[in-house]
């Protein structure tokens, strides 16, 4: 017989449907903390070309500085992304 779980002593899990919960937290979690850094790397980007314009003649050459780990993270957060979507499909 398959164990039970009580959550807030209203909602009863199967053993499984908690373990796919939990999952599912700790994987939207991963993917909020890998956007949050996306969108501070990309400010601090940002920022360096806002600093360039205004020091120089109107012409701005940007040089990415987070380039590498800003590909990373988006791809990070499209994995992570379908991962949500196929589990979310998966409950339906």
């Amino acid at each position: 017989m398959e164990s039970v779980k009580v959550i807030d002593n209203q909602s009863i899990f199967s053993s499984k449907e908690f373990i796919a919960m939990s999952n599912k937290l700790e994987i939207l979690k991963e993917y909020q903390e890998a956007a949050s850094k996306l969108d501070q790397l990309k400010s601090k980007e940002a920022a360096v070309c806002r600093s360039q314009q205004n020091a120089g003649d109107g012409t701005v050459v940007i040089k990415p500085q987070f380039g590498n780990e800003m590909n990373q993270l988006n791809e990070k957060c499209v994995q992570l992304n379908m991962i949500l979507e196929a589990m979310d499909v998966a409950e339906d």
